[in-house]
């Protein structure tokens, strides 16, 4: 017989929301950020992921990528994240959000197709070791120019790769806002050659659900990260309900980048009794001190959601996923098969 919690654990999963920086170990930042001389946002090792907001961890995450100065260290940390979720949360398929401008500032910069060919190499290695299929979003960095988002995109097209499936934006713009229409040429490009899309907006409380209408509306995309302020607008959340659109949600990270707490009155919750597909990743496991496991063990019971409502968001994540047909078809019966199994010890 096992727990509520084992059972949560155990449970198959996808992560659509991860940031590849944010799945290295900190002892591999450490070690990574003395062997380049780069100075990380605290000296205090018991403070190292305290942040007070969203402003503050951005901060943080923009100083990991400098540790990151050859393809082997990116291809490195790809691998260890994977070996991280399989052990703490059963992690059977995972997206990565990947920022190559951020590698385009190092002292010895990193080119897209450096970066890119680096992160799959480490992901294609890891899926041989543990099975664990993943694909790539390239991530627009919000701080940059619009014009550099087109930039991106075209690089993308001149150097495809069948795992560079689409197209998102992160981070904030240098006034801290999300603003994600500021991207609009680039997105419109990205549609034009077939990449998915989707972005980072409604994720705290100053944020407007205009910007989730907008994402919808205008920038085309095909699911949506956070989108919490889609329930505090009736017209945006039929809009979303309308459109079947998927959100990649996470738990935790809402208790430090935006102060809610993780219950029954949770936006995340409102969205789950709304009807709206959502997927549960750690969106930043390293500095939010959390991983897949946990969103799910923790995160679910907290907002009041049960197995039977794990076992519908473990499957939602196969629908959202960015990956052909045939392998949500394998994920699913894969998904089907553990539910039983563990089902049976849940009730025993």
């Amino acid at each position: 017989m096992i727990t509520l919690p084992d059972y949560l654990q155990l449970l198959p999963k996808t992560e659509l929301h991860c940031h590849l920086t944010s799945t290295m170990r900190a002892t591999t930042l450490q070690e990574l950020a003395g062997r380049y001389g780069v100075e990380l946002w605290t000296d205090d090792a018991e403070r190292l992921f305290d942040f007070a907001d969203l402003v503050d961890f951005l901060r943080g995450w923009r100083v990991a990528h400098e540790v990151l100065r050859t393809p082997d260290d990116i291809a490195r940390v790809a691998w260890e994240g994977v070996e991280d979720a399989v052990r703490d949360g059963n992690l059977r398929y995972r997206e990565y959000y990947v920022n190559p401008q951020y590698f385009a500032h190092h002292a010895v910069p990193l080119s897209y197709t450096d970066v890119i060919d680096a992160v799959i190499a480490g992901l294609a290695r890891a899926e041989r070791d543990f099975g664990v299929g993943f694909r790539v979003v390239v991530a627009i960095n919000r701080r940059e120019s619009p014009e550099s988002a087109v930039a991106l995109v075209r690089e993308m097209i001149a150097h495809p790769r069948p795992e560079v499936v689409g197209i998102g934006q992160d981070d904030l713009t240098p006034e801290n806002t999300e603003d994600p229409l500021r991207f609009a040429e680039a997105y419109a490009l990205a549609g034009e050659h077939g990449l998915m899309r989707t972005a980072h907006v409604g994720e705290t409380p100053s944020a407007s659900p205009e910007n989730v209408r907008a994402a919808i509306e205008v920038l085309g995309c095909d699911r949506i990260d956070h989108g919490y302020r889609v329930v505090d607008d009736p017209a945006v959340l039929a809009l979303a309900q309308e459109r079947g659109i998927g959100f990649a949600t996470t738990p935790w990270s809402t208790t430090i980048c935006s102060g809610w707490t993780l219950d029954e009155g949770h936006r995340i919750r409102a969205m789950v009794d709304a009807g709206l597909p959502i997927s549960v990743s750690t969106d930043d496991a390293l500095f939010f001190r959390t991983d897949l496991g946990r969103e799910y063990r923790e995160g679910l019971p907290a907002l009041g959601l049960d197995a039977e409502a794990a076992k519908r968001i473990a499957l939602a994540g196969i629908d959202m996923a960015f990956c052909s047909d045939a392998e949500k078809a394998r994920l699913r019966a894969e998904f089907r098969a553990a539910f039983l199994a563990l089902g049976a010890l849940l009730e025993a």
